[in-house]
């Protein structure tokens, strides 16, 4: 046995409880009943321009194809909406794909849905610089979107270039203005750190100039290592090079500096959000239903995927479910799974734990074994009836998801665009 296949069994089994990998099947999940902090998730798995470096779930715009992809979604909120009524959901988040890539398309789903489910609080959406023109904005504006998080990944002409984004430093910036100027609840920008060729000077300037704008909230992320990519796949995800990680430590450390310096306080691993300002995340709800291709839900009872291609997708609609493959959540799996995206967001209270898993829970008794070696390495600390991830913690967070928890993603994503309905993945 490797190193990595002895401690990753280990690790598991002190957060879970298990230590053999998580199978998932093609059993249908139950239908989802009364959920705990819920939210609702839409995919929408079209592009203009394919980004090599992208893991989601992503096709080239057809429009025929988007034409089927509406109607099938329509139909799956129909069959949810049964099991969904009565119930208050704190946020949807719409995510790509490029969702504007057909705006009023896009609007037509959201009028369904909020005809269908009610109670929904803010509408989040994720926005390419290049789709999102004074028309499209407006109309999202007007249907009732709060949020927007603009995916600028970069100033540099040049990083830009070397990426493959279809947009130029002046377009994102310019988007990025026109989106502060109509007053929409939240704007966040997204950039990426750790890119081929990225010099720390580079970052810096992209860093100083989007929060120069005025912006709610800066969102950071690195380029993550999918081998099932494109970028994976034609050139082998061990020829890409990624600056060194005192590198990527350096830039994150600016990051910090620098938003805190402007009014911008650090709300997770990789996000700095201004004073009484709502964060915007994509990733964070306890459960969730998800719509669309690739969508996934965690009800408590199940986390299980939709499946990626959008032609099978509709062909299962309207007369059940686009489920790919799923597997039941026992309660510690759940308990793990709140204690993971806790730390994401730096803190994890015994309130927030009790509110979710009942007054007679216990975060200590269920997990203070984990979290006191780290408090003993300096990664956690004490604070508020609970347990803050220190700013060094913060970084070794992100070298853990990078190196740990992402190989579930790769398992996963990787088989389901490989085969539409797998008979099983081992996670």
């Amino acid at each position: 046995m490797t190193g990595k296949t002895i401690w990753k069994p280990v690790v598991q089994k002190l957060v879970t409880g298990r230590a053999r990998r998580f199978r998932m099947t093609k059993q249908p999940p139950q239908w989802p009943g009364q959920l705990m902090a819920p939210g609702l998730y839409l995919h929408v798995p079209f592009c203009k321009n394919l980004c090599p470096y992208c893991p989601y779930n992503r096709i080239e715009y057809d429009e025929d194809l988007f034409r089927a992809y509406e109607r099938a979604v329509k139909q799956e909120i129909d069959l949810y909406a049964p099991y969904l009524e009565g119930q208050s959901f704190s946020s949807l988040y719409i995510g790509g794909g490029t969702p504007t890539v057909n705006w009023r398309g896009l609007i037509s789903i959201l009028r369904h849905l909020q005809d269908r489910v009610q109670n929904i609080g803010d509408i989040c959406v994720e926005l390419h610089p290049g789709n999102m023109d004074c028309d499209c904005l407006s109309a999202l504006k007007d249907i009732g979107i709060t949020m927007l998080s603009i995916g600028v990944e970069s100033t540099s002409d040049a990083v830009l270039e070397r990426i493959q984004r279809s947009h130029d430093g002046r377009t994102a910036l310019d988007a990025v203005t026109r989106a502060m100027a109509l007053g929409f609840k939240s704007v966040n920008v997204d950039l990426m750190f750790a890119l081929p060729g990225q010099s720390q000077q580079d970052w810096e300037r992209d860093v100083t100039t989007v929060v120069s704008l005025g912006i709610d909230q800066l969102s950071t992320y690195p380029m993550f290592s999918f081998p099932y990519s494109d970028l994976g796949r034609s050139k082998g995800i061990r020829q890409v090079t990624r600056p060194p990680h005192r590198l990527i430590k350096s830039m994150l450390n600016f990051t910090d500096e620098h938003c805190e310096q402007s009014g911008l306080h650090r709300c997770a691993v990789w996000s700095w959000l201004k004073p009484r300002k709502e964060k915007f995340s994509s990733i964070t709800r306890h459960h969730y239903i998800g719509f669309g291709p690739s969508a996934a839900s965690m009800t408590g009872m199940d986390f299980y995927v939709n499946t990626f291609d959008v032609n099978a997708y509709a062909s299962k609609l309207p007369a059940e479910r686009p489920v790919a493959v799923s597997m039941p959540v026992r309660r510690r799996l759940e308990m793990a799974y709140w204690l993971y995206w806790r730390i994401y967001e730096l803190k994890a209270t015994h309130e927030d734990f009790c509110a979710v898993f009942g007054e007679t829970a216990s975060l200590d008794a269920e997990f203070g074994h984990l979290l006191r070696p780290l408090i003993w390495a300096g990664l956690m600390e004490r604070a508020n009836e609970g347990y803050r991830v220190t700013q060094s913690g913060a970084y070794w967070i992100h070298r853990l998801q990078n190196e740990y928890s992402l190989s579930y993603i790769n398992h996963l994503w990787g088989k389901c665009r490989k085969e539409p309905w797998p008979e099983e993945v081992i996670l």
